[in-house]
């Protein structure tokens, strides 16, 4: 008997990174889990990492009407015991390059896409369910090139705050998580020279040393999801090696 035995999670962004780790760890705990994506592929090799203890549906965080859609496919398959709003869109570049196309983007995927889907969802919680939202530290470094990207996560840390507050009286909480470095596919949208010296120049700021696991800052997620954290709401988990703390 696992922590999630019996349990149904939906993860959305969950065929890579962060969410592919939970979702593994999750169907190991016992649980049943629901992961989302995009891209084709992904979605083909998270099917065949999960096997059939899981159910993987496409969906484009960034479309308003996948939320509806979500909703519909989630409510055939019963209630929610817990929600991970995971997907994310990732872009940089100095605030002179800043287009309206890339603003709007980056609102559609990790603001308004988490929000709908979470006003979808909500009457399929059950009592005491678990909802965790992904952030960044970037919405408190003050990096130059991520201005927009970080605005995303200080906007989502702010609503799930409100969410928290809403939510209680169903005994439902709601936390968010703050991933530093990963070591994920996140930023395999930059040139890998552009990349390498990108994070470079992160890690080396963090006190660990290092950059951190998709494991590990799943680990947190699930504690969060999990009964372990049942008196838990409203908050901040930093998971970044230390590098918020300097």
């Amino acid at each position: 008997m696992g922590r999630f035995s019996a349990k149904t999670v939906l993860i959305t962004g969950g065929t890579s990174g962060m969410g592919l780790a939970g979702a593994r760890r999750i169907v190991d705990e016992g649980g049943r889990v629901i992961v989302t994506g995009r891209d084709r592929s992904r979605l083909d090799r998270a099917r065949e990492a999960l096997g059939r203890a899981a159910v993987v549906l496409h969906c484009d965080s960034g479309n308003p009407d996948s939320a509806g859609v979500l909703a519909a496919e989630i409510r055939k398959r019963g209630g929610l015991d817990g929600l991970w709003l995971n997907a994310g869109l990732a872009r940089i570049g100095p605030v002179e390059a800043l287009t309206a196309e890339g603003f709007d983007a980056l609102m559609a995927v990790n603001v308004r896409g988490p929000a709908l889907q979470l006003a979808a969802l909500s009457p399929l919680l059950n009592p005491g369910a678990s909802v965790v939202v992904t952030s960044s530290s970037s919405a408190y470094e003050s990096a130059p090139l991520v201005s927009v990207y970080a605005a995303t996560k200080g906007a989502l840390l702010s609503m799930a705050r409100c969410w928290a507050a809403s939510m209680a009286p169903r005994r439902i909480r709601v936390n968010s998580i703050v991933p530093g470095p990963i070591e994920t596919s996140f930023r395999d949208f930059l040139d890998a020279d552009v990349r390498q010296r990108f994070e470079h120049g992160v890690v080396e700021q963090v006190p660990l040393g290092r950059a951190g696991t998709a494991d590990e800052a799943a680990a947190v997620a699930l504690f969060l999801l999990s009964a372990d954290a049942t008196y838990v709401t409203g908050s901040q988990y930093a998971v970044d090696g230390g590098l918020l703390m300097r």
